[in-house]
């Protein structure tokens, strides 16, 4: 599981549902939450939270161009292959911080991926979970 820390910038709600924004070290990440400021007391701007999303919703594009959909992506190089028969697991760092993903290994193959290669980290919004800080955390 990936987890940053982060703080709220931006909330927008619509009955029980909001598109929230953390700044995070690798940047602004955005999560759709079942949940509103009214009816979750860890959703108000400029709150430490924590960001996560697991390993196998980060998405890898290499040599990307034009627009997409997908709000939460990540400028990273490869630091780290694992390659499997199946799946392989991607360490990515994105400036001081790094990202795991799993990707098929066909597609770490087609792709070509390697060691010290520029990747894009994609992750949609509805896949990104915010956790509450602990006091003292």
């Amino acid at each position: 599981m990936n987890r940053l820390r982060g703080k709220i910038v931006n909330i927008e709600s619509s009955e029980s549902i909001s598109l929230v924004e953390v700044k995070t070290d690798i940047g602004n990440i955005c999560a759709v939450v079942v949940e509103t400021p009214e009816t979750a007391e860890y959703l108000k701007v400029n709150n430490d939270i924590y960001v996560l999303f697991k390993e196998t919703e980060v998405s890898i594009g290499k040599e990307l161009s034009g627009m997409i959909s997908l709000r939460n992506r990540f400028e990273c190089v490869v630091e780290e292959i694992q390659k499997g028969k199946v799946l392989t697991r991607l360490v990515l760092k994105c400036g001081d911080n790094l990202i795991k993903s799993v990707i098929t290994t066909r597609s770490a193959e087609r792709m070509e991926i390697k060691k010290g290669d520029s990747v894009t980290a994609l992750v949609k919004t509805n896949e990104v979970s915010l956790m509450e800080i602990p006091d003292g955390s």
